[in-house]
C-alpha cells in the first residue's frame, strides 16, 4: 500500500514563508511526476506546481516567483518552499504523485492546512 504524508503546514503572517514536505512510502518501484494542489474553503481544488522525475517544473501563475517545488528521488519526497505568502494562499495543500508500485496509480496525501493571516 502506498501512502503520501504531508507536513509543514501552519499559521504564518503575510509576507512570511513555509516549507511543505510530502514523503511517499510503501511498495514503490518508481515515482514519476509529483505535485502540489490546494483547496480553499468553498472553492475547487486547484493546481499549484508539478515536478517531473528529472526535475522539470511547472507552476500556476498565481505562485510563480514565490513558490519553489523540488524533490529528492532517493527519499521519495517532494517539497514546496513558499515565500512572500499572501492571505489568498490560505488553503489545504495536497501532495500528489504518479507512482509505479504494487498497485500503480495516482496517489494523494491527506492534506496540510496553511493559513496566512495577521
Amino acid at each position: 500500500q502506498v501512502q503520501l504524508v504531508e507536513s509543514g503546514g501552519g499559521l504564518v503572517q503575510p509576507g512570511g514563508s513555509l516549507r511543505l514536505s510530502c514523503a511517499a512510502s510503501g511498495s514503490i518501484f518508481r515515482i514519476n511526476d509529483m505535485g502540489w494542489y490546494r483547496q480553499a474553503p468553498g472553492k475547487q481544488r486547484e493546481f499549484v506546481a508539478t515536478i517531473t522525475r528529472g526535475g522539470s517544473t511547472n507552476y500556476a501563475d498565481s505562485v510563480k516567483g514565490r513558490f519553489t517545488i523540488s524533490r529528492d528521488n532517493a527519499k521519495n519526497t517532494v517539497y514546496l518552499q513558499m515565500n512572500s505568502l499572501k492571505p489568498e494562499d490560505t488553503a489545504v495543500y495536497y501532495c500528489n504523485g504518479n507512482i509505479v508500485a504494487t498497485v500503480t496509480g495516482n496517489y494523494w496525501g491527506q492534506g496540510t492546512q496553511v493559513t496566512v493571516s495577521s
